[in-house]
């Protein structure tokens, strides 16, 4: 890639210690291509979204995490499937960066969906997340796809990444994600540029 470093936030949307999402994000670092650095960022220390916490004052983990999203060029969400939607973990974190209504860190923010899980790869929950995503003016890379089925045949025990076609799709995914970004923060300057 000939662009500067892109810096992308990615959260899953598992709190367990040995989740294939978790991992999911670990081998997209990995096999993230030259010029991109994917830091990943745990939602545990998140309180529960409520007005009345946010009015007495924004609690630090949710300021801290705001403060990476603004920063960064992208997000990229992994979501397993909860009860056939994406988790309350992820909806939580969603609800806090949608704050202030006005001038919320993850407006406009471009961002990359993916997802493992044992069935049908997290289809439903990533069409659910989409529209999530939409409600909060984020854009979000609409293909490739990547749902990680049969997540026991795919990582090892130690949440390596092992199955090779599958690293094969999330190492084009993530090609694919770098580009699409870099023309999403090209098409945004120069918005700004025909509006000033």
């Amino acid at each position: 890639m000939n662009r500067k470093t892109i810096h992308v936030i990615a959260l899953s949307g598992s709190l367990r210690k040995a989740s294939t999402n978790t991992a999911l994000l670990r081998a997209a670092r990995e096999l993230a291509p030259d010029g991109m650095e994917l830091e990943i960022v745990e939602l545990g220390d998140l309180p529960f979204f409520n007005e009345d916490v946010e009015k007495a004052g924004v609690p630090a983990a949710v300021t801290a995490l705001s403060e990476k999203i603004r920063r960064a060029d992208a997000v990229l969400l992994a979501t397993p499937e909860y009860n056939f939607s994406f988790s309350g973990v992820l909806k939580n974190a969603l609800d806090w960066l949608s704050r202030p209504s006005s001038g919320a860190p993850l407006a406009g923010k471009p961002a990359g969906i993916v997802g493992a899980g044992a069935g049908f790869g997290t289809a439903r929950a990533q069409a659910q997340l989409r529209l999530v995503c939409q409600a909060l003016d984020m854009v979000t890379l609409n293909k490739p796809e990547v749902l990680v089925t049969q997540t026991w045949s795919r990582f090892d025990a130690q949440g390596r990444l092992t199955d090779a076609p599958t690293r094969d799709v999330l190492t084009a995914f993530m090609a694919r994600f770098g580009d699409w970004i870099e023309l999403q923060t090209r098409a945004e300057q120069q918005l700004k540029e025909v509006v000033a």
